[in-house]
C-alpha cells in the first residue's frame, strides 16, 4: 500500500525547510521523497505556509517531471527505453509487466498498490541492457519472463513479511 500522508508530517517539512516561496521546490521534494507523490492536501498546505497561490504550486508540480500528483506502489519499476535497451527488446518486457501488473491505458500503479511501472529514457546502465530497476537496484539483462520472475519473487517476499508479523 502506498504511504498514508499525515498533514502534520508535511507540515514539519515544510517549517524545517523554510516558509519563503523560494523554498517552494524544496518543499515538494522533500514530501514527495516521503511519500513518493505529492497529495491535494499536501500541495494546499504548502500553498497556505508559503503563501502562494495554489495554481502556482499546481503549476511547479506539473511542469517537472520528477514530481508526482498520484500515489505510487511500494516498489517503483522503471523499465529503460533508451537506445541500447529499445534495440535489446526493452518494449516486450515493458508490454508483459503492463499486462502482468493488469494495468489498463495509462494506468501506471496496480491495483493493489504493490507496483508502479514507470519507463524512462535511460538508466545509464546500457551495457547490462535491456536493464530496468526497482525501487532504483539495477536488474541487467533481463527478459519479459525474468522480469515477472523478478516481481512474483518481491509478491512471495512480500506476503512472506506479512505473515512472519501476524
Amino acid at each position: 500500500m502506498p504511504n498514508i500522508y499525515s498533514l502534520e508530517r508535511v507540515e514539519e517539512i515544510i517549517d524545517s525547510i523554510g516558509h519563503e516561496r523560494k523554498h517552494l521546490i524544496a518543499c515538494m521534494q522533500d514530501i514527495q521523497a516521503e511519500y513518493k507523490y505529492l497529495s491535494p492536501e499536501a500541495l494546499e498546505l504548502i500553498a497556505k505556509k508559503l503563501n502562494i497561490s495554489i495554481a502556482t504550486v499546481y503549476s511547479v508540480a506539473t511542469f517537472y517531471e520528477n514530481f508526482s500528483l498520484e500515489a505510487k506502489g511500494k516498489y517503483i519499476v522503471k523499465v529503460c527505453d533508451g537506445t541500447a535497451c529499445h534495440v535489446r527488446k526493452s518494449q516486450p518486457i515493458l508490454e508483459r509487466l503492463h499486462d502482468y501488473l493488469g494495468l489498463q491505458g495509462k494506468q501506471k500503479t496496480s491495483k493493489d498498490g504493490m507496483f508502479t511501472l514507470e519507463t524512462v529514457a535511460c538508466l545509464g546502465a546500457c551495457s547490462l541492457a535491456p536493464a530496468l530497476t526497482v525501487n532504483d537496484v539495477v536488474h541487467a539483462k533481463m527478459t519479459p519472463d525474468s522480469a515477472v520472475a523478478l516481481l512474483e519473487d518481491l509478491r512471495r517476499q512480500d506476503s512472506e513479511g506479512e505473515e512472519a508479523q501476524a
